[in-house]
């Protein structure tokens, strides 16, 4: 049995960011990419993560890869499997990291165990593909039990980890005491946020590294109102019928043409809304974390309220068969669903549960390209968050958006001017209040949105990104 799964990456220019970039910002990040190309001629650069669909990892690696090897970098990635007890571990793990309980599954010897078991499978096999030299970056707790295996083969070790918590708790030392027995003797850490390095790493080992979106990918890339509108009604998300010149098609990222035509699984009471009708959007894993039942539960406040006009709600995530890193998914949907039943008729009316498909993951992303930028407000009320990249994504669109203020997302949105920042993530009155001053002022959603575009463009761009890592691989230079 195969244990590790190969990712296949295509090849992107990176000139292509001189469509947004200065002259100068254009020439640094070439030469960087050149001089960083030169030196690692020889080595390949291995990125390891637990999933290829859902997630952002599994968001950002694409691209980032891609334009990497355009330089003539040998990037790779691979994906690590495991039974169902090793990720219900990992998924806990998530949990006390984000400093909550999660399933309550103790993190004991037994934990050690399963995790080791499954994560030893792969590194065989991984012992065999990785060289003396080469640079392995190990992404989340769920690789992170890889380290000591690949530490004895030679390689360069980074272990970059995309959640955390500003403020430890039981749960939060619980965790890193999990993984510091892994973790100890590797080189390099990376993190989004300072808040989130914890003692164990915090001692010169660690960089800060911001995560980007691509603007050029599936997911970002320009959209025309013919294909967003035709887009929706296919897949059932908006009423239809299409428009009269109906565009089904999507350019996926190496740039060769796609086409939506597969639907979504929406759960609602009755008609889907209207093309016209304003949507509150919040897409997002089916994670408790997301919190889309405190969402449904603020929609509701604001329509109870008589103060949402005939706006809907549409709560979208992936099918949740296709993400094989996260067993909660389905435990979380069939919560929200039941949560659903329980709203009174006329505010279920108004409530849709869509469960988008995962088997084209560039199908996907244009599905979720033309529902960001049809939102009239884009929503990420997290009780927790890393780094929202659906909110990257829908600042690139423009989108006005109302998020918790909370871990990464508060580097992300500056409040007031490009998004609106909800102080207290269990607040369902603030919550309703900040969906209705948006609702209610067209003019201060485009005001926001235009904003949030800008702040995208100066700070969460895929090449600032590629220019942190360039800088972090220097420190093996002298390793």
């Amino acid at each position: 049995m195969t244990e590790l799964q190969e990712v296949r990456i295509g090849v992107q220019p990176l000139e292509r960011f001189s469509e947004i970039l200065s002259r100068e910002q254009m020439a640094k990040a070439v030469r960087t990419a050149r001089a960083v190309a030169q030196r690692l001629s020889k080595q390949v650069v291995w990125n390891v993560n637990s999933t290829a669909v859902g997630g952002g990892v599994a968001e950002m690696l694409p691209s980032l890869l891609a334009y990497t090897r355009s330089f003539g970098i040998d990037s790779r990635w691979l994906v690590i499997t495991g039974e169902p007890e090793f990720f219900r571990v990992t998924k806990r793990l998530h949990h006390a990291l984000h400093g909550a309980s999660g399933d309550g599954t103790p993190l004991d010897e037994k934990a050690h165990a399963i995790y080791e078991a499954a994560l030893r499978r792969n590194a065989l096999e991984f012992a065999s593909l990785v060289r003396e030299g080469d640079i392995v970056i190990l992404h989340d707790p769920q690789t992170a039990g890889l380290a000591p295996a690949l530490r004895s083969s030679g390689a360069h070790l980074v272990w970059r980890c995309h959640i955390g918590s500003d403020t430890s708790n039981e749960q939060v030392e619980e965790g890193w005491s999990f993984l510091q027995r892994y973790l100890e003797d590797v080189p390099v850490y990376v993190f989004s946020r300072e808040s989130y390095v914890p003692p164990m790493c915090d001692h010169g080992k660690s960089e800060i590294i911001t995560p980007s979106i691509d603007v050029f990918s599936t997911k970002n890339r320009s959209m025309s109102d013919n294909a967003i509108h035709t887009i929706l009604v296919h897949t059932g998300l908006v009423e239809g019928p299409p428009p009269p010149d109906a565009d089904h098609g999507f350019v996926r990222d190496d740039g060769t043409p796609g086409r939506v035509g597969r639907r979504a699984e929406v759960v609602r009471l009755g008609r889907p809304p209207s093309f016209d009708d304003p949507l509150v959007v919040q897409v997002s894993r089916w994670d408790p974390l997301k919190d889309m039942v405190g969402v449904m539960k603020g929609f509701a406040l604001l329509c109870s309220q008589g103060a949402c006009g005939k706006a809907h709600l549409v709560l979208a995530g992936p099918d949740v068969r296709g993400v094989s890193d996260d067993p909660e998914g389905q435990q979380v949907l069939a919560q929200v669903e039941q949560h659903w039943r329980d709203l009174p008729t006329s505010i279920r009316d108004r409530v849709h549960l869509a469960s988008l498909p995962t088997e084209d993951v560039y199908e996907n992303a244009a599905i979720v390209n033309a529902l960001q930028r049809h939102a009239a407000i884009v929503v990420q009320k997290s009780l927790r968050e890393g780094f929202g990249l659906t909110i990257t994504e829908a600042m690139w669109k423009e989108r006005p958006l109302v998020a918790s203020a909370v871990g990464g997302i508060n580097d992300q949105i500056e409040d007031g001017v490009s998004g609106l920042l909800l102080k207290d993530p269990e607040d369902l009155e603030g919550f309703a209040g900040l969906l209705g001053e948006l609702l209610a002022s067209p003019e201060r959603r485009s005001a926001l949105g235009a904003a949030a575009k800008e702040r995208v463009r100066s700070r969460f761009l895929g090449v600032d990104h590629l220019l942190k890592y360039a800088t972090l691989l220097e420190r093996f230079d002298s390793a």
